[in-house]
């Protein structure tokens, strides 16, 4: 699709020049963003992205959306999530596998919920063995389950704008509703103590062991 520049400001014209120019320079890097949920990957992930020109996947925010899009595996997806529980393998491999072959990701990425299980890693290792690169670092986002159960069960979201409130830490203005709207705010079904509990227990129990696969590479940080 072809753009028509003269409707483009010449400052945003010159941002991107040299946003592109900046990113050319950047060495190439595949990250890994590690933790259970609410330790803050979402967060922390689109800063690094935008220092490094890298792409940011987030496993959930793709389910989401096909869940959102009512396809096959959009409805196998939200079966699975909906009971508190990982979505499999085969799910979540070929959204990953299709992800990083996207032009964005031309400088690395940052995977954000993937790998969960020692089996995605090995997926995911033999995935980027085919392209001739591999995984550089593993960030760890440490905090302990009492704190995430609030942060988790706390989360309101404007989903419009994607901003992020907590009725315990950052609540809204006014209860339930978007402090620059008025909009009401949404919680995700699967944010609740109950589904919190059964998605830890199965982070501690099968997620863990995916540190000690990648060794070296994992680097922790108190989230």
């Amino acid at each position: 699709m072809s753009i028509n520049l003269t409707k483009v400001a010449t400052v945003e014209l010159v941002n991107e020049i040299n946003r592109r120019l900046n990113c050319n320079e950047k060495k190439e890097t595949r990250t890994i963003f590690f933790g259970p949920p609410g330790a803050g990957k979402g967060t922390q992930a689109p800063r690094i992205r935008d220092e490094f020109c890298l792409c940011h996947l987030s496993t959930g925010d793709m389910l989401r959306e096909a869940i959102r899009s009512g396809s096959d595996m959009g409805k196998k997806a939200k079966a699975i999530m909906d009971a508190g529980k990982l979505v499999g393998d085969d799910v979540v491999a070929g959204i990953v596998a299709e992800a990083i072959r996207k032009p964005e990701c031309k400088k690395g990425f940052i995977l954000d919920g993937f790998p969960r299980t020692v089996n995605q890693a090995k997926i995911l290792d033999d995935l980027l063995a085919k392209q001739h690169v591999r995984i550089n670092k593993v960030i760890n986002l440490k905090i302990e389950d009492d704190l995430l159960v609030k942060r988790v069960v706390g989360r309101r979201i404007h989903e419009s704008s994607g901003r992020t409130y907590n009725t315990f830490f950052d609540p809204p203005k006014v209860p339930d509703r978007d402090d620059i709207t008025g909009e009401p705010l949404m919680k995700r079904n699967d944010d609740t103590t109950e589904k919190l509990i059964t998605r830890l227990q199965e982070f501690h129990n099968k997620t863990k062991p995916v540190l000690n696969y990648y060794g070296n590479k994992v680097v922790d940080i108190d989230a």
